[in-house]
This record gives C-alpha cells, sequence and structure tokens, in this order.
C-alpha cells in the first residue's frame, strides 16, 4: 500500500512489525489524530483541543509517539542482517501471516504503564493469550533476519536499566520487551516524568473519553513499518493479512 510519497521500501535504515488497524477506519484516524500524524498519508493532521492543556504541550507529550506512527510493537525496529533485502522480508512476514488465525481484540482501555499512557486491552480478557502468542511468533520467526544490535544500540537500552532477564532477552531477541516481559499497548504520550501532575491527569481524562467510543478491533493483519533514514518518521509500507 505504498504510496508516491512512501520513501523506498529497499533502502529503509531499520523495519518493524506492529499492529495497526487499517487506514481510514475509525480506529486508525483516531489514533492518529490523537498523535497529530498519519504515517500512511505521511502528512500532520490536527490533535484533540485539550482544555487546559496548551497545544504545543500536546504536541511535545506525543512527539515520542509520534515518530512511530500508530502502532502496538509486535517486533521492534530492527535493521536488516547482511544478504537480506526488502523482498526476502516482506515474504517472511507474510508467510508468517499466511500462519496466524484473526481474531476479536479485548476491548482497549486507557492506562498509566510506568511514566507514559497508553491503550492496553482490558486483562484477563481470553484474547490476550493470542496476542502474547502472535507477538512471539513475531519475535522468533523473523529475528533470523535482523541484524545483531551494535555495542551502542545495546549500551544505550541497558542505560534504562534492565533486569538480568530482559538483558538476556535484548541480546537474543534484540529488544527487552518480548515474550514474558511484552505487554501489548498503543502508546498515547511518551515519558510523562517530571510533568506537571494536573497536566497529566487532563490528558489521562482527554484520552479516556476521546476513545471511549473505540470500536472493539480485530486482529487480522501484521503492518510493516519502516524508518527511512536514521531518525526519521516512520512510515506503515503494508499491511499483511492473516489466513483464514
Amino acid at each position: 500500500m505504498t504510496t508516491s510519497n512512501t520513501p523506498s521500501p529497499a533502502t529503509a535504515h531499520r523495519y518493524a512489525v506492529y499492529f495497526a488497524p487499517h487506514p481510514g477506519t475509525l480506529a486508525w484516524l483516531a489514533g492518529s489524530h490523537w498523535l497529530g500524524r498519519c504515517a500512511a498519508l505521511l502528512r500532520p493532521l490536527p490533535q484533540l483541543d485539550i482544555h487546559g492543556v496548551a497545544k504545543e504541550e500536546l504536541e511535545r507529550l506525543t512527539a515520542a509517539p509520534r515518530r512511530y506512527g500508530w502502532h502496538a510493537t509486535l517486533k521492534a525496529p530492527f535493521a536488516l542482517a547482511p544478504g537480506v533485502d526488502w523482498l526476502t522480508l516482506q515474504h517472511a512476514v507474510q508467510t508468517l501471516a499466511d500462519s496466524l488465525r484473526p481474531f476479536n481484540m479485548p476491548p482497549l482501555q486507557v492506562q498509566r504503564i510506568d511514566d507514559f499512557l497508553a491503550l492496553v486491552p482490558m486483562p484477563s480478557h481470553p484474547a490476550n493469550a493470542e496476542i502474547q502468542a502472535a507477538a512471539a511468533a513475531c519475535v522468533t520467526q523473523l529475528q533470523p533476519l535482523a541484524a545483531p544490535l551494535s555495542a551502542s544500540d545495546l549500551a544505550r537500552r541497558r542505560a534504562a536499566g534492565l533486569t538480568p532477564r530482559q538483558d538476556a532477552l535484548l541480546q537474543q531477541w534484540g529488544y527487552p520487551f518480548v515474550l514474558e516481559e511484552f505487554r501489548f499497548h498503543l502508546s498515547l504520550t511518551g515519558s510523562l516524568a517530571g510533568e506537571r501532575e494536573d497536566t497529566v491527569e487532563l490528558v489521562l481524562d482527554a484520552a479516556e473519553q476521546f476513545f471511549a467510543d473505540l470500536p472493539p478491533l480485530r486482529f487480522n493483519s501484521l503492518a510493516l513499518f519502516a524508518e527511512p533514514a536514521p531518525g526519521a518518521d516512520f512510515v506503515l509500507l503494508d499491511h499483511l493479512e492473516l489466513g483464514a
């Protein structure tokens, strides 16, 4: 689903496999407007007007997730291993998608996770096990296509303070929050550390109201995103449908 403005997927710096609603759906539009950017059309979008929160403040609070686009991570961004090209990756993701079956997602709710806000599935819902299984398949089956992390990447991840288990997962799978450490979420803000608590509460309340009428989502595809160049905004390249 590339457009004429989409950078060439063959030359991207990094790739990622995400859960993302299809462009044009209410769920995609709601999340993209919340973040202030559409990763499919590659253009900014007007954000919600939150009483008591300046426009510039909301832009700043949502800057980190806005760069990545509206998504939930399944396979975190990675560079391709030497000898692996874009077509090989696309084929591998399609093969993986064919092996998975669509399912209805649990209802999502706004929650504060550590120091940021996100939409997360309701706990104890049976479909959470299917989400975990799909994410684990993405991590383990696509890892052979990923380049090893550089020493600087390892150091950057470790600087956040990892448990021994998270460090082991980082070394094996390229990301510390996978398998049993994985938690499905669609990020609504970046770090809220040091923010005024009244501002955080206003943004939290606004998010709860904004996403309250979000229709139930269906996990029926894997979304391929790319980072065209280091530090560039991520771009939605394709949606690969799951098996019937």
